[in-house]
């Protein structure tokens, strides 16, 4: 077979391209780019839109957190109707410390620290060498005052009895020279029989007062009680005196009589207003934390002290099986009375600034108002309010630092129309179980509970 030739193919001209299958118009090459830069010009608006929206968002977000959010309370009728808390310090119904009225050497104690004695019981005697001594010589000089005052009697009664004879002499047989003459004498006689007589008695004095001091060998007991401190040992020198008054004489014995005590307590100026004497207080102890001891207050010094501004307040406390004892710390709870007139706030409501004692209030539109306001009685958690808030006024509470007069704030606990009687409700319950945290807990909790 004959292969064909390809020089027989016609040519292709030069300078003409073979038109290609996948080519396309210019028309619609010319729609397709429209439609192309729709697309991307809504893409682009749409991006615009968006960053727009955003950005709203993003700046309405940032004034709301800029408003702060607060919740508010009502203020409570009637103050506070809990106990004051102060604390206090007990002290023995009667208490002295035992020193000693003579010197020498302790010769025997019979009764330690802790031990209970009677009026007139022997504590301890003393061994007094010098005093003894001087005693005996006391006496010495006592006998020889009264041999004195016989020598001096026997020559008054010489003398008296010469100068009355020749008194009643006849006249004529004695000259009157010689009558005055045994006149003085025997006036001489008795003068000297005076002094005689008077220095026995000083003498009598001495030696009394000796006798005296030798029964202040034996210390004794000045009333029932316990002996809550011995400071002494046998042959110990002891020194006549007390610490009172500049003394160095040691404190031997200190008796304490525990059958009643006295608690005192320094109430403040603010508080003093409502104690008086009659009213009673529970005594805790932080040794008996289970046990609740009751006293009454007895009286008050009626007087402020102008350093501490406080009222000295002394109550009673019966001690029958003697577990109070002298010295020992206690909290008072005093039982006050409610006012009516006073309110009470939380003493997280209060602001402390260069203003003084101020709370904050919510105003006409929600904007916070500032307020000063006088305080009474602080009772921990709350505080009375005596001047600057009304019954209807919402407080808030626990305000931010930086919470400024006028500022628009959120309440996010809006009270309802009886939110005045609801917080006296909740206040009420507070007070009545504030004995109780765990109660005072569960009270506040159900009254949250009511105003959400």
């Amino acid at each position: 077979m004959t292969e064909p030739d390809d020089s027989a193919k016609p040519l292709p001209s030069v300078g003409r391209e073979a038109p290609s299958p996948l080519a396309l118009p210019p028309g619609k090459l010319r729609r397709i780019g429209l439609v192309a830069l729709g697309v991307a010009l809504l893409i682009a608006v749409a991006g615009i839109v968006d960053r727009e929206i955003n950005e709203r968002a993003v700046a309405r977000w940032t004034a709301e957190q800029a408003v702060p959010s607060v919740s508010v309370i009502v203020p409570q009728r009637g103050g506070s109707a809990g106990p004051l808390v102060l604390p206090g310090d007990i002290k023995a119904w009667y208490e002295a410390p035992i020193y000693a009225r003579v010197s020498g050497y302790l010769q025997q104690w019979y009764f330690d620290f802790g031990a209970h004695v009677t009026r007139g019981q022997v504590l301890a005697t003393i061994e007094t060498p010098d005093l003894d001594a001087q005693l005996a010589a006391a006496q010495a000089d006592l006998d020889a005052a009264r041999a004195k005052v016989n020598v001096a009697k026997a020559a008054m009664d010489y003398a008296q009895t010469t100068y009355v004879r020749w008194r009643d002499s006849p006249k004529g047989v004695v000259s009157v020279q010689e009558t005055e003459e045994k006149k003085a004498d025997y006036e001489t006689a008795r003068a000297s029989y005076d002094a005689a007589v008077a220095g026995v008695r000083s003498d009598e004095g001495a030696v009394d007062r000796l006798q005296v001091l030798e029964q202040f060998k034996r210390i004794v007991a000045p009333f029932d009680g316990v002996v809550t401190l011995r400071n002494t040992d046998r042959g110990a020198l002891i020194n006549a005196g007390s610490g009172a008054g500049g003394g160095s004489a040691p404190q031997l014995f200190r008796i304490a009589d525990v059958h009643e005590m006295r608690v005192f307590v320094q109430v403040p100026q603010a508080m003093s207003g409502g104690i008086t004497p009659g009213m009673s207080a529970d005594l805790y102890l932080p040794q008996y934390p289970e046990r609740l001891f009751k006293a009454v207050v007895a009286t008050t010094a009626r007087a402020i002290d102008p350093v501490s501004r406080t009222l000295l307040v002394e109550l009673h406390a019966d001690n029958p099986d003697g577990v109070l004892q002298p010295g020992t710390y206690t909290e008072v709870h005093f039982k006050l009375r409610s006012n009516p007139d006073v309110l009470s706030i939380p003493a997280t409501a209060l602001i402390f600034q260069q203003a003084g004692m101020q709370v904050a209030v919510i105003g006409p539109h929600d904007r916070a108002e500032l307020r000063p306001v006088t305080l009474g009685r602080n009772f921990g958690a709350d505080v009375e309010v005596l001047k600057g808030l009304s019954p209807s006024d919402r407080v808030i509470n626990s305000p931010p630092d930086s919470l400024q007069d006028g500022e628009q704030v959120n309440v996010v606990n809006p009270l309802p129309p009886n939110g005045g009687e609801l917080a006296s409700t909740r206040g009420a319950a507070a007070r009545s179980d504030r004995g109780d945290p765990a109660a005072v807990r569960a009270s506040a909790s159900d009254a949250r509970e009511a105003v959400h």
